[in-house]
């Protein structure tokens, strides 16, 4: 073989190394990792694009629709999106919806309502997965979630107080409640309490019940108990649910038995429009603002995705609205805090990065 065959032929196989080799570096392309969602508030920025599934007991009146308005307005401003659960009073179909949301993948469950003994495994399969609980006027005790409630103690004894006070401490009352449900477990507990507190004060008929319409049922059902107990037999009415302060003022309203006084718990729109009517029966109701609780359970699960620490309980302090103190023309939920100072006014669960 010639000299310059050989030649030739050395610098095509020292080419065709080179090339393999430059081949051989050159890196695989590797698969795109998933976005993941910012859950860290930093850099002052909020957590984008948050799923939160809001599940509901049931959803019944104007205090439900103006507590969903707050728990809406709260998130969307953050960017987030809500689906909300109604689960009609049925416990079993609530824990299947927080298994829903569960397999979905959403990164906040909020609760409203509910029994521990019916959600606690379910919540905790969330947990497990990473979500983050936050709960309202519920039991549970699941390590991470945050329960807040209106302080169902307070607003009980407030009203009862002001109801003992205005008897001058004897008379003869009806009591609307039911059972089943936390808060109104909480509220009889001091009801219990102030029968015995106020020993002149006597308890002569106790009815009630959770409905799909419950302010009407409990309507008929008080119009039993007026036929019943004629005028001089009733002093006043105690509600521990703003559905049964409807019902009741309504047909007291329309027997024209203006010698009984109603006093509740919880307050909406519809229940303001209800008190300052002409000649109505219900005279005090102990609340707390709806939108403003679901607001700060909106708060508390942020907080949670920014990684801040949250506390187990949170109470948010209830007031009490005396029809005495509002004016002639008709007022609003957002006019209240002109008359009752502080009213909605919670700076719960605010962070800097939020504002």
């Amino acid at each position: 073989m010639s000299k310059k065959l050989l030649i030739l032929l050395f610098t095509f196989v020292l080419a065709l190394v080179g090339c393999t080799n430059e081949q051989a570096a050159t890196p695989k392309p590797t698969e795109k990792t998933p976005e993941t969602k910012p859950v860290s508030a930093s850099n002052g920025t909020l957590p984008k694009d948050i799923d939160v599934a809001l599940i509901m007991q049931m959803s019944i009146g104007t205090f439900s629709s103006q507590y969903i308005n707050g728990v809406t307005e709260q998130v969307e401003s953050f960017g987030g999106n809500v689906k909300v659960y109604n689960a009609d009073n049925d416990l079993s179909k609530m824990a299947s919806y927080v298994d829903t949301a569960t397999t979905q993948g959403v990164d906040v469950i909020l609760i409203d309502h509910g029994r521990a003994d019916a959600l606690k495994e379910p919540v905790q399969r969330a947990l497990d997965k990473g979500i983050k609980v936050v709960a309202f006027d519920n039991d549970l005790t699941n390590e991470g979630v945050t329960v807040i409630d209106q302080d169902d103690y307070s607003l009980a004894w407030r009203s009862l107080k002001a109801l003992a006070e205005d008897l001058d401490g004897e008379g003869k009352i009806v009591t609307i409640w039911v059972g089943g449900f936390t808060p109104m477990e909480r509220r009889h507990t001091i009801y219990d309490a102030f029968l015995k507190r106020y020993p002149g004060i006597e308890e002569v008929a106790k009815f009630g019940s959770a409905t799909n319409n419950t302010a009407l049922d409990t309507q008929s059902q008080m119009e039993a108990i007026l036929k019943k107990y004629p005028e001089g037999e009733i002093d006043a009415v105690f509600a521990m649910w703003d559905e049964f302060a409807k019902g009741a003022s309504r047909a007291i309203k329309q027997a024209g038995r203006d010698e009984i006084a109603v006093y509740g718990i919880d307050l909406s729109d519809e229940d303001l429009q209800l008190m300052q009517e002409e000649g109505s029966p219900w005279k005090v109701t102990a609340a707390t603002d709806p939108a403003e609780i679901g607001r700060v359970q909106v708060r508390y699960a942020y907080q949670k995705l920014a990684g801040e620490e949250t506390p187990s309980i949170h109470s948010i302090d209830p007031y009490l609205v005396d029809r005495d103190v509002l004016p002639d023309e008709k007022v609003t939920m957002d006019d209240l805090g002109q008359y009752v100072p502080n009213w909605g006014a919670s700076d719960a669960a605010w962070s800097d990065w939020m504002k």
